[in-house]
């Protein structure tokens, strides 16, 4: 792939002519130095309204972002950030899952256990691996790794980029729901550290599989969320059309999850996204790994998995004291004058006034 990868997304419509203009004055420039002087004024612009766009991204193009074709999966990031790799495969059950890419890594001096899913990036790579949606063998694989893991004492890493696990009849009948289930349960009591990020897509109960660990990692134009936009939007609306709506409504963003305190730390990206500066995308997410893991390493087992049960049942707080109704939105006047006066008719049509006959059934 691209290590600059400069394709435009929709919302990115105001970059294309200037983009446009750059790359024309470029090929002319090796001819004109005259050229070559109101370049660098042109690229100044462009990366101004390139910052002012990403700074104020909405949800659905953040989404947008995760899904980008050129963004860097989890076998680019064995190679960007870790010193070695050695991949493993299958789940000694059914078959290898090459949705799910598993093996022994070093980072920084560190020996772990890294397990990620993968997209793919042709046609063909995207076919092999069912474009990153899980099958029961890839989470049997993955957990196969990680008590491989804990029994010769080696940190998990897990990179999460799912839209879903995989959603087949063959999947179901194999089991996908307490394959990811049991992944979750095996996670939560696993005795060594376990760091995972979501480096895209974070979809419903196929990231879960991966996703409970001591620290949990969003890179910064990720998601995290029990269902996506679009799906969101044909259940509650009916409309796929209304999936920008939906992605607000979720709250899916790195943001929205810090500052709900259920992941523990944004791995910041290079400007414009993952896709635009691969090593320097290397670069912090492999600072982010290496940091947590100094603080994880050298925690006794027992305090990890307390720790980590502590930590996920944070997950479900709620404020003591404070009137749910309070929370809900606000209806309009008009409504709340409409309902009133139908439960006064009711009221009126159901008392019985003290000159009318009671009749009582026998």
């Amino acid at each position: 792939m691209a290590d600059d990868d400069k394709t435009l997304l929709p919302f990115e419509a105001p970059l294309n002519e200037l983009k446009r203009r750059i790359d024309e004055m470029a090929l002319n420039a090796k001819d004109s130095p005259d050229l070559s002087i109101l370049l660098e004024p042109m690229k100044a612009q462009y990366a101004q309204i390139e910052r002012q766009l990403y700074e104020n991204l909405k949800a659905w193009q953040i989404v947008l972002v995760a899904r980008h074709p050129g963004r860097p999966q989890t076998r680019d990031y064995t190679s960007l950030i870790f010193d070695s790799f050695e991949e493993l495969h299958g789940d000694r059950m059914y078959g290898d899952d090459l949705a799910i890419v598993s093996g022994l890594g070093v980072i920084g001096g560190h020996r772990v256990m890294l397990i990620g899913q993968h997209r793919g990036r042709d046609v063909n790579e995207r076919h092999l691996s069912n474009a990153g949606c899980v099958h029961p063998e890839g989470y049997r694989k993955a957990l196969r790794k990680m008590k491989l893991a804990e029994k010769f004492g080696l940190p998990v890493v897990t990179f999460i980029d799912t839209k879903g696990a995989y959603p087949g009849i063959g999947a179901e009948e194999r089991g996908v729901a307490i394959a990811i289930a049991e992944n979750m349960m095996e996670m939560s009591r696993l005795r060594v550290p376990v760091v995972c990020v979501v480096i895209g897509e974070g979809g419903s109960g196929g990231a879960l599989g991966l996703g409970v660990g001591d620290r949990i990692l969003m890179l910064r134009y990720s998601y995290y969320s029990v269902i996506s936009p679009e799906g969101c939007a044909s259940i509650l609306w009916r409309d796929g059309n209304m999936k920008e709506k939906a992605a607000e409504q979720l709250r899916l963003t790195s943001k929205d999850l810090y500052d709900f305190q259920l992941i523990d730390e944004v791995v910041p990206e290079p400007m414009g996204g993952a896709h635009r500066d691969l090593r320097k995308m290397g670069d912090m997410l492999r600072a982010a790994i290496l940091r947590n893991l100094e603080d994880l390493v050298g925690t006794p087992p027992d305090e990890l998995v307390k720790n980590r049960y502590e930590k996920f049942r944070r997950f479900g707080r709620f404020l003591e004291g404070v009137d749910p109704a309070s929370l809900m939105p606000k209806p309009e006047a008009e409504t709340v004058a409409k309902v009133e006066a139908e439960a006064d008719e009711e009221d009126a049509a159901s008392t019985v006034r003290p000159d009318e006959p009671v009749l009582l059934e026998e």
